[in-house]
């Protein structure tokens, strides 16, 4: 799925990247005949969009090999983190039981004391 969503990032930036460039010959064409400086804007314009779209395509190729790696690295770090709930629920349990214990000792039953001062007669 990754694959497929980053051919489709690739598709969509070259598009555009003609979208443009089909705009800039329709304005150079004219523009050309004018400053009589023939066919140079029009084929500047194609070679810059012909040597954006390779660095687009060839920029993705050169990064798809290390898209393996994090992979790799977001199953450790999954596997990391089922360690640690399995640590920290064993925990929960233990700290659960001991306070069910303190409980049933009554070790949280506090004298209860008036708050109002006695007075000596």
């Amino acid at each position: 799925m990754t694959q497929q969503s980053q051919e489709d990032v690739r598709v969509a930036a070259t598009s555009k990247i003609w979208g443009m460039t089909v705009g800039i010959i329709a304005i150079c064409i004219p523009l050309s005949a004018v400053t009589r400086s023939g066919p140079i804007l029009p084929l500047a314009a194609i070679a810059g969009a012909a040597f954006s779209t390779a660095t687009v395509w060839h920029s993705d190729d050169k990064k798809s090999p290390s898209q393996s790696f994090p992979a790799q690295r977001i199953e450790i770090l999954e596997q990391r983190i089922a360690n640690l709930e399995t640590i920290v629920s064993s925990d929960e349990l233990d700290l659960h039981t001991k306070i069910q214990k303190l409980e049933a000792n009554n070790i949280y039953r506090v004298p209860i004391q008036s708050s109002t001062p006695e007075t000596k007669t």
